[in-house]
């Protein structure tokens, strides 16, 4: 039986028990970062004051580069924060239902849970819709996304985790609709910097209170002043053009990474971001685990994305050559060894 301690435990990429790893594959960070004019902005940053607990200046940096209305925006700890934060003001005017896609991050249903909420799929009359473009595990277009927005759901959500780590492709929703959706951003991905917990969300035009309601549920100062800065640095045209710039780089290693993966008779699925899932070849009488296991022993860590409903395959970031060739030389080793 399980203890109550591992029975909550969740499952994410990243250091674990065993540390670091030294090559990490399993978190969608920007593996060109961090991004140095972000990284100075934090390491700068007067952590002996409280920010201004309305974040005045913050938001209207926010919302000047967004192009909104400053009452639209929103601070939030991380996208898990709002996640449950938006989830709780649903549960607490009465919602019964979350819609998710068939393949997401687990704090959606996470959430749902704590706060008693039934999962639905997104074709239900849900109160809470979320939706993730570029998706997470895939890397892929969200379907559905233009008839997602109706009268009868308040709470339409897109993650835009990874659109600033988009490689190929756009946002297929008009700018109409888009601002019908509750928008959340955690710029920590895109800047190399996720050790720095800090996110935003842009509410609907027409929110009808709602964002004070979150607002009210939020508790004072929710971002610290290293993620203050680390946002201010996100609005600044020079940390825009190093993330453009990294997105080239990103491609070619991405294209290179994809063919030492079918190399070693993997199969690639399609993406348009910084990641993408893969079915490894593992030899018959081998579990996918015990060889994702093997590979931690030796540094490197890719995401089993069962927890995602998408069993035998795994998610792997892009990452750089060194690191590609030392997951090939891994691989190869654990092949020849079980056989």
């Amino acid at each position: 039986m399980s203890s109550p301690q591992t029975q909550y435990l969740r499952i994410h990429g990243g250091p674990d028990p065993q540390g670091v790893p030294l090559h990490d594959f399993s978190t969608n960070s920007n593996a060109c970062g961090p991004c140095p004019r972000a990284q100075t902005a934090v390491s700068q940053a007067d952590a002996t004051q409280y920010p201004d607990a309305s974040y005045t200046a913050l938001r209207r940096q926010l919302a000047a580069f967004h192009g909104v209305d400053v009452q639209r925006v929103l601070l939030a700890a991380s996208a898990s924060e709002f996640i449950f934060r938006i989830t709780a003001l649903v549960a607490q005017q009465g919602g019964q239902l979350v819609g998710l896609p068939p393949h997401s991050y687990g704090d959606y249903a996470q959430a749902a849970r704590a706060h008693r909420l039934a999962v639905t799929d997104l074709a239900s009359e849900a109160q809470l819709r979320w939706a993730c473009e570029p998706s997470s595990p895939l890397g892929a277009a969200q379907a559905g996304l233009e008839g997602l927005v109706d009268e009868t759901c308040a709470f339409n959500v897109l993650d835009r985790a990874y659109e600033p780590l988009r490689l190929e492709g756009a946002l297929a929703l008009s700018e109409a609709r888009l601002q019908g959706f509750w928008q959340l951003w955690t710029p920590n991905k895109a800047l190399g910097l996720t050790g720095v917990r800090a996110a935003y969300a842009i509410a609907p035009a027409g929110a009808h209170g709602h964002e004070i309601a979150l607002e009210q549920l939020c508790p004072s100062w929710p971002v610290g002043a290293h993620g203050v800065a680390m946002l201010q640095a996100w609005t600044c045209p020079d940390v825009q053009a190093w993330l453009a710039g990294s997105l080239n780089t990103l491609r070619d290693w991405k294209a290179r990474q994809m063919a030492v993966c079918e190399s070693l008779g993997w199969i690639c699925l399609p993406s348009h971001a910084n990641f993408f899932c893969a079915r490894p070849a593992v030899p018959g009488g081998v579990a996918l685990p015990q060889v994702l296991a093997e590979l931690r022993t030796q540094g490197i860590k890719l995401r089993d994305t069962t927890s995602f409903g998408l069993p035998g395959h795994v998610r792997i970031s892009v990452q750089p050559p060194a690191a590609q060739d030392a997951l090939h030389n891994a691989w190869q080793h654990i092949i020849r060894t079980a056989a």
